[in-house]
């Protein structure tokens, strides 16, 4: 392990890129999918189990997490780290997302946002060195400036502002970072889907020297072919030795098609979500496991995983479990759902060190689209 904060391109293949982030709680291989844990839990997953489907480091939510059970709280408790019983890294989000999707709760100006608790409406203000500063009570390992996150569609004009605003808010992060060995503070470069913004954001954030660097702003609801060419633009203006994150992403084919781009980390909830609802994702593409035509059907989700959410139970009982509202059938589908995330982020890491990242994208969607009907 690194007493310091270190990113290795260890090796890249096309777009693609195979790394290394190594930090004092451990390393992070690149690309790699981060399990979103906002309020200090992966939802319906024991953390060790967690760790065992192969994830690296988790995220956490600095509003929800400021708002129950609060940063000074935690921070008294030993840190977060302590708290959940998850020795590993951490990266946090600044809260800017879930302050800026809180409408007519929140005002916002040059310094910060005040909004009322979406709990039990009590009153906060976030500026960017508060948002750092819990951040840091937390004890988080990764840490993300505060920005302001405009949904699409948004005028020009809208996202200038906001993308102005964020740079700004970017500096005074930097300042409230200060020097924290072992420790890294990203950037977030936003810009919506005005491709010149987004490359004015790109620029000036590189010029900060952070060490490291998300693309914020997307996934809220665009196209996917929008959010590709915003990579497509955004990505070589960041610094190629530094890593790249790409926030709130997402399926597993905006992941494969984002590492072809050059993205190095992702986080999103759909795996815990999706299983919490009844839906899987499985090398044979997305399984309804309500559908009726799974009440009979013995096979597992995937034989051949490691998961024994995956290889163990038939459809059969999981079907039972969701249609009759039992918790355990969420339980088993998230497990299953983050196995698989991360059984693809294995493949993908795989596959760039050995120069054949193209063709296991193209098995990797054609078994998607064979579906799950016949024996997998």
């Amino acid at each position: 392990m690194s007493e310091s904060f270190q990113f290795q391109l260890k090796k890249t293949d096309g777009g693609a890129r195979l790394g290394e982030v190594s930090m004092p709680r451990g390393a992070i291989r690149t690309p790699a999918f981060m399990p979103v844990g906002t309020v200090g839990t992966v939802k319906a997953m024991y953390l060790d189990q967690v760790r065992d489907s192969g994830a690296d480091i988790i995220l956490g939510n600095t509003y929800h997490l400021m708002l129950r059970p609060g940063a000074e709280r935690v921070a008294r408790l030993g840190g977060l780290h302590e708290l959940i019983r998850w020795p590993h890294p951490i990266l946090t989000d600044s809260g800017g997302f879930q302050v800026m999707s809180l409408s007519g709760l929140r005002k916002l100006d040059e310094k910060g946002v005040t909004f009322k608790s979406h709990v039990d409406g009590s009153l906060h203000h976030m500026s960017p060195e508060r948002s750092i500063e819990i951040q840091g009570l937390l004890d988080s390992d990764i840490q993300m400036q505060l920005d302001e996150c405009v949904a699409l569609p948004a005028t020009p004009k809208e996202i200038e502002r906001a993308m102005e605003m964020s740079l700004r808010w970017a500096e005074r992060c930097k300042v409230a970072f200060g020097k924290q060995p072992g420790k890294a503070m990203f950037g977030i470069v936003q810009g919506g889907d005005v491709p010149e913004l987004r490359v004015r954001s790109a620029q000036a954030l590189s010029g900060m020297d952070l060490k490291g660097y998300a693309v914020g702003g997307l996934a809220v609801g665009e196209p996917q072919e929008v959010m590709l060419r915003m990579l497509d633009i955004t990505l070589p203006e960041l610094p190629a030795e530094k890593p790249r994150y790409l926030m709130g992403v997402g399926t597993p084919d905006d992941i494969l098609k984002s590492v072809a781009r050059g993205i190095d980390m992702f986080d999103c909830v759909m795996p815990t979500r999706s299983g919490r609802h009844g839906l899987a994702f499985t090398r044979r593409g997305k399984v309804n496991i309500r559908n009726a035509r799974h009440a009979e059907d013995m096979r597992p989700l995937d034989e051949q995983s490691n998961c024994p959410a995956s290889r163990d139970y038939s459809r059969a009982y999981l079907h039972h479990l969701v249609r009759a509202n039992e918790a355990l059938g969420g339980m088993l589908l998230s497990w299953h759902n983050l196995a698989y995330y991360q059984e693809l982020m294995q493949g993908i890491r795989k596959a760039i060190a050995e120069g054949r990242f193209a063709d296991f994208m193209a098995e990797t969607q054609e078994n998607w689209a064979r579906g799950d009907l016949e024996p997998v």
